[in-house]
């Protein structure tokens, strides 16, 4: 009787273990997992010795207390450490979109002082581009495009990321995207497509590092900053701050930011960037490169742009590079090393409205704009 007792029990545990298990992945909390498998075995375990009136010492009930107290305790070290990093801000977080969606009452859409001397009509100008120039060509949209609804995920003018807006484009889903210069790969794919990337430059950028605020570090050389992604610097001691290994972070490959950074290195070769697993959809486990978490001893990467005016995280500081910081001044008089153009791209777009939007874009009036929103225009006006 007690036989068939702990095998129904077994079997309930196992159940209600399983359907919990199956949750925890579908929602992507796999680091609950082993807490999870650690505290079923011992309510078994416990039930069992109850059932068998096993404890009949105080030694025999303290000796299991102490073995089951220790193997939660340590089966609870990953979800803490999860907590103690999920608490930690992002400087990549996702920005809102629909605040800079065209035409949308209260929106953060920079307006033209006066009404633009282009006012577009059907076909409109398929738009797409990276999460850093949706302001900006949201304000495009609003200076040139009739006044209706534009929602950001389906309509003539969209935002995604860098590496979706490049395959938008090389699809034919969109007929011009904005965005920093596209990587090798994305080249490649395009050629085997029989297309070819024309690039408009149509402001300037200035690719940032930055650290946590309570760093010390206020400035590297373009050299240091090399010596960190390859891995030949590994404590900012060697750099003049604390004792404490340093933490670079990297993006996603084919990402803005990530393209820039292998074009900075030149000839130097990145290191291996910290990874982690990230639970993601349906229970499935995805290798994903980290975003940056603002650890005391990480250092990341950005454009100014992004996170001064769209993150504004106040936990982070931007380097100055070389003794020189990333001001617009500077990125303007040219004297911030690490500055790039930005652009909109096409692929040869039969669309008769899309060669005098660009070029609308690039005169003195869209180039103001392209100053009020707050980049650093690529032609004097």
């Amino acid at each position: 009787m007690i036989v068939l007792q702990l095998i129904f029990v077994f079997i309930g545990v196992l159940f209600f273990t399983g359907i919990i298990a199956f949750t925890l992945l579908l929602n992507g909390a796999i680091h609950y997992l082993t807490l999870l498998f650690v505290l079923s075995i011992s309510f078994f375990l416990l039930y069992t010795f109850l059932l068998l009136d096993w404890f009949k010492t105080k030694k025999r009930k303290v000796v299991v207390s102490t073995i089951i107290g220790v193997a939660v305790l340590i089966a609870s070290i990953a979800p803490i450490q999860y907590h103690y990093k999920m608490s930690m801000a992002t400087v990549d977080a996702e920005i809102d979109a629909y605040a800079y969606e065209p035409f949308v009452d209260h929106n953060k859409v920079v307006k033209n002082d006066t009404k633009a001397s282009l006012q577009l009509k059907d076909p409109l100008p398929r738009l797409d581009g990276a999460t850093a120039m949706y302001p900006l060509y949201a304000a495009f949209v609003e200076a040139t495009y009739p006044k209706k609804e534009y929602p950001y995920y389906d309509s003539e003018v969209k935002v995604s990321r860098t590496p979706e807006a490049y395959q938008n484009l090389i699809s034919g889903d969109v007929d011009v995207i904005f965005a920093a210069a596209p990587s090798e790969s994305q080249i490649k794919i395009a050629e085997i497509n029989g297309l070819t990337f024309e690039m408009t430059p149509i402001g300037r950028e200035a690719f940032v590092f930055f650290v946590h605020h309570k760093n010390n570090v206020e400035n590297l050389s373009l050299e240091q900053i090399k010596q960190i992604y390859a891995g030949e610097i590994t404590n900012w001691r060697e750099v003049g701050g604390a004792n404490d290994s340093i933490r670079a972070f990297q993006r996603p490959a084919d990402s803005g930011s990530q393209t820039t950074l292998e074009k900075m290195m030149g000839d130097t070769a990145l290191m291996e960037a910290p990874a982690e697993d990230v639970a993601s959809g349906m229970g499935g486990i995805i290798h994903e490169v980290s975003q940056y978490r603002n650890y005391k001893n990480a250092i990341g990467f950005t454009f100014r742009y992004y996170s001064t005016e769209m993150v504004g995280n106040k936990e982070i500081q931007l380097l100055s590079i070389d003794g020189i910081a990333p001001t617009k001044e500077n990125i303007r008089n040219g004297t911030y090393p690490l500055t790039s153009e930005f652009y909109a791209v096409t692929t040869g777009t039969d669309n008769p409205n899309v060669k005098q939007f660009i070029d609308w874009i690039v005169s003195p009036e869209g180039q103001a704009l392209v100053e009020k929103v707050g980049y650093v225009p690529v032609e004097s006006f």
